[in-house]
């Protein structure tokens, strides 16, 4: 199987980057079923709950990146410990996480074990869900503050989580329609 035209993923949906591709599927206790064409595989992984896409090594932020998507992880990802895992993996893990509908909204990032940025968003509350670490440049000129703070409101949307992925690792939506190395794999939870 060739790996064809990507197929973009983000919009509503959670996934895992990855850096350097590392063992992901096992670290998370997933089955690996093979490989698929991109199609198919994003597919599952948005119209069932227990199937995730898991790119081929993709080039991005500061290196190469695999990413792994599914509704199992946006289902999952309060319970997800991003720091053990990146530990287990020996590498950096990020976590992105987005649904416009109920205007949830989530990025956090963990290397060594330890959880190095963390900020989460429930626009449907406007409550602000998670706040760990300093907020980066790219955050910053979202428009979130240095500190949480009540007297400033916090918006954020889809588009945001796509900026902060793009610029720590990979945004998934601008894989759409672009050569791709090699296929997906897609794996079972």
């Amino acid at each position: 199987m060739d790996g064809g035209t990507m197929v973009g993923f983000g919009h509503k949906q959670a996934w895992l980057a990855v850096r350097d591709g590392a063992a992901a599927v096992a670290a998370l206790g997933l089955r690996d079923l093979g490989p698929a064409p991109w199609r198919t595989a994003v597919d599952m992984a948005y119209l069932t709950d227990n199937r995730l896409v898991v790119t081929p090594p993709l080039p991005g932020a500061g290196g190469a990146w695999q990413l792994v998507a599914g509704r199992w992880l946006m289902l999952r990802y309060h319970d997800l410990d991003i720091a053990k895992l990146s530990v287990d993996l020996g590498t950096e893990v990020q976590l992105f996480a987005t649904h416009r509908v109920v205007e949830t909204h989530r990025w956090a990032r963990a290397a060594h074990g330890t959880v190095l940025r963390e900020f989460g968003y429930a626009g449907d509350t406007g409550e602000l869900v998670a706040w760990h670490g300093r907020p980066d440049e790219v955050e910053t000129a979202l428009g979130l503050p240095a500190e949480p703070d009540d007297d400033v409101d916090i918006l954020v949307s889809e588009h945001d989580v796509m900026t902060v992925a793009r610029a720590w690792s990979v945004d998934p939506t601008s894989i759409d329609r672009q050569p791709a190395a090699g296929p997906p794999r897609v794996a079972a939870a």
